[in-house]
C-alpha cells in the first residue's frame, strides 16, 4: 500500500505547510477503484471522509516538443477542498491544471512524465481510459464554452454520450440547482445557450459539467472574460459545490485565491539557461491559503504576493 510522503521543507524545494498528518491507507487494487465498471461505485464512494488525499503528484514535468513547461511538480490535492494555484503570467499553471484529466493528450506535442495517482491509482498507466478519466474530473474553461445548442440539450449531451441510464429532465434540474441557475432558466429551457449572459453561460457550464457525476471540478481562471457581479456568483457557486465536490482553480486573481480556497499553491516561472531564455514553471511552495498569504515560506512567495513582481 502506498504511504503518504512529507514533501521536503528546503528553500529550494516545494514547501507543503501541512505535513504530518498520518497516511490514508488503501486496499491494493489491480484496476482503477474508479473505473466505471467497478462494483464499488463511484469515485467519490471510494474517499468519503473530507481531507482526504485525492491526487499524489510526485515529480511531474511537462514538456511541449523539446521545451520545458513545468518541472519537477509534487504536491497533493485533499477531498472537498478548494485548492488554488497562483503565479505570474508562464508559469505553467494552466499546463498543469490540464495534467489532472488528461486534456494535454490532446495536444500533440506534449509530454507529461512522473506521476499522478488518482485514489493511490496512476491516471496515465496504460489500461486506464481518459474518457473515463475525463467524466471523473470535468473541467471548466477560461472562457464560457456552451454548445450552439439549447439549454437543455447542453445538459443532456454527456449522459447521452456516456450511455448512462438517469432520468435526463432530472439530471437537468439537479445540476441546473447545484449551479445556481435553476430559476434563472427553468422557464427557457428549449432556447439557445447563447441567450444567456456571459456569467449564466459560465454556470451552465459547470452544471453541465456536474451532469455525468465527477467527483472533481477544474477551473482554469472561470472567471477572468466575467464582470464583478458574475464573478461573485462563480465564487459563491464554487464555495456551495465545495461540500460534494473537490475543485482546483487556477486564477491570476490572488484576491479571488484568498476568497475562495483553502489551500493555494505558488508557481513562478524560471529562466532555463543562461544561452537560452526559455521560460518554464516550478512550485515553490503550498499550504493553507491564510498561511501562504499571511506568512509565506519563500521569499519569492512573498515578492509576489506582495506585488513586487508578477
Amino acid at each position: 500500500m502506498d504511504q503518504r510522503m512529507s514533501e521536503q521543507q528546503t528553500t529550494s524545494s516545494p514547501v507543503d505547510r501541512d505535513t504530518g498528518k498520518a497516511a490514508t491507507q488503501r486496499a491494493p487494487s489491480s484496476r482503477p477503484a474508479w473505473s466505471k465498471d467497478t462494483e464499488s461505485g463511484s469515485a467519490g464512494d471510494q474517499a468519503t471522509a473530507a481531507g482526504d488525499i485525492v491526487f499524489d503528484v510526485r515529480d511531474v514535468s511537462v514538456h511541449y516538443g523539446s521545451a520545458p513547461a513545468l518541472v519537477n511538480v509534487s504536491l497533493k490535492i485533499r477531498q472537498r477542498e478548494i485548492t488554488a494555484f497562483i503565479g505570474p503570467s508562464g508559469c505553467g499553471k494552466s499546463t498543469f491544471i490540464r495534467c489532472f484529466n488528461r486534456t494535454n493528450d490532446l495536444i500533440p506535442t506534449a509530454k507529461v512524465s512522473g506521476r499522478i495517482n488518482y485514489h493511490e491509482q496512476d491516471l496515465y498507466a496504460k489500461e486506464v481510459d481518459a474518457v473515463e478519466v475525463r467524466r471523473r474530473i470535468g473541467m471548466v474553461f477560461q472562457k464560457p464554452n456552451p454548445f450552439p445548442k439549447s439549454i437543455y440539450d447542453n445538459l443532456t449531451f454527456g449522459p447521452k454520450v456516456n450511455r448512462m441510464k438517469v432520468n435526463l429532465d432530472e439530471v437537468v434540474e439537479t445540476s441546473l440547482r447545484r449551479a445556481a441557475l435553476w430559476d434563472e432558466v427553468k422557464n427557457k429551457l428549449k432556447q439557445n445557450a447563447y441567450s444567456l449572459s456571459g456569467g449564466q453561460q459560465q454556470r451552465l457550464c459547470i452544471a453541465r459539467a456536474l451532469t455525468v457525476d465527477p467527483e472533481v471540478i477544474l477551473m482554469d481562471e472561470p472567471c477572468s472574460a466575467l464582470d464583478p457581479i458574475a464573478t461573485a456568483h462563480i465564487e459563491d457557486l464554487m464555495r456551495e459545490l465545495e461540500r460534494d465536490y473537490t475543485i482546483i482553480i487556477v486564477t491570476h486573481n490572488m484576491q479571488q485565491a484568498a476568497r475562495v480556497s483553502d489551500r493555494t499553491a505558488f508557481f513562478t516561472a524560471e529562466v532555463e539557461s543562461e544561452n537560452n531564455d526559455r521560460r518554464f514553471g516550478r512550485l515553490v511552495e503550498i499550504g493553507d491559503t491564510s498561511m501562504i498569504f499571511s506568512n509565506p515560506n519563500d521569499k519569492r512567495t512573498e515578492d509576489y504576493i506582495s506585488g513586487r513582481f508578477g
